[in-house]
């Protein structure tokens, strides 16, 4: 089992970055893929991104590609998600998620552990 705790999260001008952060408990932090999730108010929970096991193979949801990085330290059990040139519909709480798999996935029912989430408040 994994335990998962996001931060980061605050308010930014649109054009402006923010670093996300998802600290992972547990020894076996390496044998999950990673994911973040987001969703807004009135909005389904979408995929934004996802690591694999290694860190050798991300994915991201093609309205994040070129914006989002994500990354994963398997020494330190975390996983980041490096946001550029953010917009406004950017702006959702977003969830850091684990799943026993190789690959990240993007459905979010791949995922069987979640953090509580940080917010992303991204003004015009």
């Amino acid at each position: 089992q994994v335990q998962l705790v996001e931060s980061g999260g605050g308010l930014v001008q649109a054009g402006g970055s923010l670093r996300l952060s998802c600290a992972a408990s547990g020894r076996t932090f390496s044998r999950y893929a990673m994911g973040w999730f987001r969703q807004a108010p009135g909005k389904e929970r979408e995929f934004v991104a996802a690591v694999s096991r290694s860190g050798g193979t991300t994915n991201y949801a093609d309205s994040v590609k070129g914006r989002f990085t994500i990354s994963r330290d398997n020494a330190k059990n975390t996983v980041n998600l490096q946001m550029i040139s953010l917009k406004p519909e950017d702006t959702a709480i977003y969830y850091c998620a684990a799943a026993d798999l190789m690959f990240g996935r993007v459905a979010a029912s791949e995922y069987a552990y979640w953090g509580q989430g940080t917010q992303v408040t991204v003004s015009s």
